[in-house]
């Protein structure tokens, strides 16, 4: 019995709008729904340990309920600076790459309402922007080793397409493959890389007796009937991501008694992911001979959501106890896409193919990136010290895909999701220790588990490309973060703070994924790719200034 998840799109193909295209995997998902350390240089410094203290702009993307502990009014801003490098070991062959961003992290002000009499001791009202995400990364990986080419991952693709109603597999007819109209043809809406790989000479009918069973072209039938595969002398891997995700939040907050804290915000999310993709194959049969492949994807993700946070703190003298639910993010997306790929092949007629994917399309969809509850501790020790927890939990299995109108049933990677996705575990830790009235030194950590089960991070099971973009990473471990910062106050109202964060993160990043079909009468067979081990740091320097009044 195969492993393989199969995922049938239906629906009409638009000349301009091809909503059925490329909506993203169970990879993508969860690319859209884990989000960094971030907020105000004091919050980053305490490893976002925040959610019991309060009295800081960045508590609006948590636990609102600390607005309430502010005393008077205040605004802030957050610059940074990112640098991210990325190392990768593709079965030994090592490449490493770097890029740096500056920006602006966080915005706000908050604006204090004391009350003169009765259990509500002030209002507060609070307005930020705080950047969650972002996207910035370069990678390259290389190899020498790969056994299976690019061009055996797409042919089995085309071989084992679809699941009939008896469980049964089965291709796309070579007919439709081969077809002037073949990327508009409804049936085939979730199956773009094996038109575009059809196209560019990559893989051809080699049987000569089913109209939809395929091998690549680079290789050749051996005299029994089995085949023969060519692997790759040579794979390069080229990924550029940028982007962000930004988020805009209104908020209220109050006091009751100095013992209970309420808040609420409500929040506008808006995304922008940017994708850049290469990857290349040479083949050397002989020293004349330099066959090669390639593909090409560029996508650009654009979405909007809105949210609410609600949250509350109990303040029992010297220890404060938080509780917060920040409730999912509804996203309208649009994804905007180009893919195209080639192959040289000595000896064939004409030698060199090329195809691409139709210009100007686009496709609209929804998608639900899961909420988290947060429960917080903080220790406040008179006014010179303090020390704060938080954990978060996040259930990814939760993630979900629709069209605008909210359907699901056309959506089957959401069953890849339940099934490959549980919940993901955040532990914050933060301490602040006050040298002088005016001068203070933070220490933090941060560390986010992998929502990921075995069989996804194992390659176990299938990851089914994302339109034309079979390349995904995927882990295990938990993403680490390690932070310091200082803080400084000039006067009564205006201070200074600084933080230093460095994040790991170790993953594997695969150029295409593992297939568990087999048909030994064709000489199918499963086709498996090697992992490069990725490792992404991320240094960051974090300056809020702001004034109190």
């Amino acid at each position: 019995m195969t492993m393989k998840k199969i995922c049938f799109f239906a629906g009409v193909l638009l000349a301009c709008s091809i909503d059925l295209f490329a909506q993203g995997n169970e990879i993508d998902a969860y690319t859209l729904s884990k989000y960094d350390l971030g907020g105000t240089a004091r919050s980053m410094a305490m490893g976002g340990a925040f959610g019991a203290l309060g009295g800081d702009m960045s508590v609006l993307s948590n636990n609102p309920a600390g607005l309430g502990i502010y005393r008077s009014s205040e605004v802030s801003g957050t610059f940074d600076l990112s640098i991210v490098g990325t190392n990768t070991d593709w079965s030994g062959m090592k490449t490493n790459k770097r890029s740096t961003r500056p920006g602006m992290n966080n915005f706000g002000f908050e604006l204090y309402f004391p009350t003169s009499s009765g259990a509500f001791q002030n209002w507060n009202f609070a307005f930020s922007y705080n950047k969650l995400k972002n996207y910035q990364r370069k990678y390259t990986m290389e190899s020498d080793q790969q056994k299976y080419s690019m061009a055996d991952y797409i042919a089995s693709r085309a071989t084992n397409a679809f699941i009939d109603n008896n469980g049964n597999y089965y291709g796309i007819d070579e007919n439709d493959l081969g077809a002037d109209n073949a990327y508009t043809i409804a049936y085939m809406s979730g199956q773009w890389l094996p038109v575009l790989g059809y196209g560019a000479g990559m893989f051809g009918n080699m049987t000569g007796v089913a109209s939809d069973v395929y091998h690549s072209a680079f290789g050749e039938k051996r005299p029994d009937g089995t085949y023969d595969i060519f692997s790759p002398n040579s794979s390069l891997m080229t990924v550029i991501e940028s982007g962000s995700v930004d988020e805009y939040n209104i908020g209220l907050g109050t006091n009751i008694s100095n013992i209970l804290f309420l808040g609420a915000s409500f929040t506008y999310t808006d995304l922008s992911y940017r994708l850049n993709s290469d990857y290349e194959e040479l083949f050397h049969y002989t020293s004349t001979q330099n066959d090669h492949l390639y593909l090409q994807n560029w996508l650009n993700t654009e979405g909007i959501a809105v949210s609410a946070n609600f949250g509350a703190i109990v303040n029992l003298q010297n220890v404060r106890l938080g509780v917060a639910y920040n409730s999912p993010r509804y996203f309208t997306m649009t994804d905007y896409y180009n893919a195209s790929a080639g192959t040289y092949i000595n000896g064939y007629n004409p030698p060199d193919m090329e195809d691409k994917t139709p210009n100007d399309v686009y496709s609209e969809y929804s998608f639900l990136a899961p909420g988290k509850w947060i429960f917080s501790g903080a220790i406040i020790l008179g006014q010179t010290a303090l020390v704060s927890a938080d954990y978060e939990m996040t259930n990814y299995g939760k993630m979900q895909f629709s069209d605008r109108e909210g359907h699901t049933n056309d959506y089957n990677m959401n069953s890849d999701i339940r099934a490959d996705f549980t919940r993901g575990h955040a532990l914050k830790l933060g301490g602040e220790v006050k040298i002088t009235p005016q001068f203070a030194v933070r220490a933090g950590y941060m560390m986010q588990t992998s929502p990921m089960k075995a069989q996804l991070y194992n390659n176990t099971v299938e990851v089914l490309p994302s339109g034309t973009i079979p390349h995904f990473t995927v882990t295990s471990k938990p993403t680490n973060y390690y932070t310091a910062g200082l803080g400084y106050r000039f006067t009564p109202n205006f201070y200074m703070d600084m933080a230093f964060v460095y994040g790991i993160h170790k993953a594997d990043a695969y150029a295409f994924s593992n297939t568990y079909y087999s048909e030994p009468q064709y000489g199918i067979e499963p086709v498996y790719s090697t992992p490069a081990a990725l490792t992404t740091k991320k240094a960051q320097i974090a300056l809020t200034l702001g004034y109190k009044f």
